[in-house]
């Protein structure tokens, strides 16, 4: 057997069998297997597609490719909760703290950006000092100690994924449907947790753009998690406009902050609502939803979700006096507006566009080895529905220079469409699955 012989199966669209599956995931894991050769496999892939049985065989080898957790000495009943990636999605930020402060224990292992979609690990990063790379017991011990812990694949989990999750960032291969699905539940069940709730967004920004493909995705996770014994739950999202306002990793933790205080953008509070009151079921915590929001609302009324959140950051390593004082995070040396080209209401914002503004911008990776500029990003101060008026600011562009600032003032502009007409306001969740 040979990975020569295999990328050859996999162009002409045949079936790859279980054995060449784990020789190629773990021959790649061992440097055994060049980044090209592994880039030419992922290509084929990602033309030609997998079967729900070649998906199984390689969620189940990138899982196995390290060590997989069992937390049952930590909870029963853990929860986890995973989205497909958007633009502006803070959501981890906000819902895990607000969980963990009930008292469900939260062993989350997250990835970074792909694509013009964010990840949870560069936005915990641009915290000066969070550390995202712990061994498996000091991961382990901080959700005994303090009941929550958000990591990066930095430890041996997964460790296959890790590699094929940076090289189909930098080879267009991030929207296959069998790539997306063997990598969210390779990280799941590698992870350890019972019960786990996916974020299936659709859209624009997402990487199924049509909810067609998002139920079937959604229908393939399940089916692995069924078989893995698992208890996977999928809600369909809107991710054709970015979630919240801000865009960019420190911009987002500081929008995240703000909702941990009670200061939550609409969508972003139907969001943690809805797949807050699911998770707290999930755990055994009450199986009425609307009681189950009710007491995720007062949790951050209290200020409970939010201490949780600061226990978090300083429990691994990070500065708390960024959490306490936002205006400590460094700000991007050009700040630019975007101005409105005339009255009307936002018919449209494109969440893909504003993803690869963000990007050109340096919040996120063209190259898998690029480095992020935590400072840069967008923020939006209108969205589809909005009232506007001529030469009134619709958004902000934060850039390093002054060149990109203009470049991206001029891409986010043509991410908006403004009619005459009264706009209604999308839905935000499309289905639960």
């Amino acid at each position: 057997m040979s990975i020569i012989e295999i990328i050859e199966t996999k162009k002409v669209g045949k079936e790859l069998s279980k054995e060449e599956i784990e020789f190629f995931v773990k021959g790649y894991t061992n440097n055994e297997i060049t980044d090209y050769q592994a880039a030419a496999l992922v290509m084929a892939i990602c033309i030609n597609g997998m079967t729900i049985e070649e998906i199984s065989n390689l969620t189940m080898a990138m899982a196995n490719s390290g060590e997989i957790l069992d937390l049952k000495e930590i909870a029963p009943n853990t929860v986890d909760k995973h989205s497909t990636g958007g633009v502006g999605d803070k959501i981890t930020l906000i819902l895990m703290p607000i969980i963990a402060s009930i008292g469900v224990p939260i062993a989350k292992m997250s990835g970074r950006g792909l694509g013009i979609t964010g990840g949870t690990i560069d936005k915990l990063e641009s915290i000066p000092g969070y550390r995202t790379g712990l061994d498996i017991e000091e991961f382990k011990n901080n959700v005994k100690e303090i009941g929550i812990s958000l990591i990066g694949q930095s430890m041996n989990l997964a460790p296959a994924d890790k590699k094929i999750y940076a090289l189909r960032d930098a080879t267009a291969c991030t929207n296959s449907i069998p790539l997306i699905a063997s990598s969210i539940m390779s990280k799941k069940i590698a992870a350890g947790a019972k019960n786990i709730i996916l974020d299936v967004t659709c859209g624009s920004g997402a990487f199924m753009e049509t909810k067609n493909d998002a139920k079937i995705l959604s229908k393939l996770m399940k089916y692995i998690g069924k078989n893995c014994d698992r208890n996977v739950m999928c809600i369909l999202t809107n991710m054709n406009e970015p979630v919240g306002y801000s865009v960019g990793n420190a911009l987002e933790v500081v929008e995240a902050v703000k909702a941990l205080k009670g200061n939550m953008a609409e969508d972003v509070k139907e969001i943690i609502l809805t797949f807050g009151s699911y998770m707290l079921k999930m755990a055994g915590l009450g199986d009425n939803l609307e009681v189950n929001k009710t007491r995720i609302i007062k949790e951050i009324e209290s200020g409970k979700a939010y201490n949780k959140f600061v226990e978090l950051i300083k429990k691994q390593g990070g500065d708390i006096e960024y959490i306490e004082n936002l205006e400590k995070f460094e700000k991007a040396p050009y700040i630019m507006p975007v101005l409105a080209s005339k009255s009307g209401y936002v018919a449209e914002l494109s969440a893909e566009m504003i993803g690869r503004a963000s990007v050109d911008l340096g919040a996120g990776r063209k190259k898998k080895e690029d480095a992020i500029d935590s400072r840069v990003g967008i923020i939006v101060c209108k969205k589809t529905g909005d009232k506007v008026e001529k030469d009134e600011p619709i958004a902000y562009v934060h850039a390093n220079s002054v060149e990109s600032a203009e470049d991206g003032v001029l891409k986010v502009k043509n991410a908006y469409t403004i009619v005459d007409k009264k706009v209604k306001k999308p839905s935000v969740i499309l289905e639960i699955l």
